[in-house]
């Protein structure tokens, strides 16, 4: 059991004169109508400081709080290690499973609370999917984080992952360039998925190795959209061996499952970046679970 959480935001002008009630189960559908009245009809939620009822309308600038009793979060592998620490820098190896920050009712189950027990200070500077395992680094200091972050934005950081792919890809080597941005899915407001309005990303592809009906494969990508490796290698005809969210071109799979839903297989198995301190190029590296380690990492 946690302790609990406040989560609160700000009435935007395009829910002004929307109930609340409606406005709770369109934004947040992870919980229907019958559920939100509850949580409203127990005095959960305040609205601009006082007690919010189901039949509240809402205006621009409002402030919603929701303050969200303890609840037992689902279990999760809890273990994790550190790969490097220096006075800037802390590399860990989060394990397949794990959530890196707080959603989707994770709270103290994430790879953020365990490292901030260790490490109070430390700033994640990017994200792995809850079912990507592999090296999560974080900021120290606030250069570390200003300068790391400015890299990121710029490719400067070389991000190599592991995949376990369906299919043999044809060339050992392929670039994949389709755009990503959020389309329609059944349970959320979006999803992000190949879209020709999308924002640029480019991934390179390497094949490893070919194993019967899969294929392990090197992924290194320039930009960072969410689910990039996820969604470009479904668009190319080889999705990640287990994904229950994309296929065909890209797109999410009729049986609308959720981005954090587990399954696939994929680990950040590499990051090289310039120190933010000395300038020095650092590369820093997690090994990959047996499943996605060549015959070489297993010394066969």
């Amino acid at each position: 059991m946690n302790q609990g959480f406040v989560y609160r935001e700000r009435i935007g002008p395009g829910a002004a004169g929307q109930g609340l009630l409606d406005y709770l189960v369109g934004r947040y559908r992870h919980s229907d109508e019958a559920v939100w009245r509850a949580r409203l009809l127990r005095g959960e939620l305040d609205l601009e400081g006082a007690v919010a009822r189901p039949g509240d309308v809402l205006r621009s600038g409002q402030s919603l709080v929701w303050r969200r009793p303890p609840w037992e979060e689902p279990d999760v592998p809890l273990g994790w290690a550190v790969l490097h620490r220096d006075e800037h820098l802390l590399a860990v190896a989060k394990p397949r499973g794990l959530p890196t920050v707080p959603n989707g009712g994770f709270l103290t189950h994430t790879l953020l609370h365990l490292v901030h027990l260790a490490a109070p200070d430390a700033v994640p500077l990017h994200r792995l999917g809850r079912g990507t395992s592999g090296l999560v680094l974080f900021a120290l200091t606030p250069l570390a984080r200003r300068r790391v972050s400015a890299d990121w934005r710029t490719s400067r950081v070389e991000k190599v992952y592991r995949a376990l792919a369906r299919g043999v890809p044809a060339r050992p080597d392929f670039t994949i360039d389709v755009p990503i941005g959020p389309v329609p899915h059944p349970r959320l407001p979006s999803v992000h998925a190949a879209s020709p309005a999308g924002k640029p990303a480019v991934s390179h592809v390497r094949r490893l190795e070919a194993r019967g009906e899969s294929s392990l494969l090197e992924v290194s990508i320039e930009t960072g959209r969410p689910h990039q490796i996820r969604i470009h290698l479904a668009f190319a005809g080889h999705p990640l061996v287990g994904d229950p969210l994309y296929g065909p071109g890209g797109l999410p799979l009729p049986e609308a499952a959720l981005p954090g839903d587990p399954g696939y297989r994929l680990h950040a198995h590499r990051l090289s970046l310039d120190h933010p301190a000395t300038g020095d190029r650092l590369t820093l590296e997690c090994a990959p679970p047996r499943e996605l380690a060549t015959l070489y990492d297993r010394g066969a």
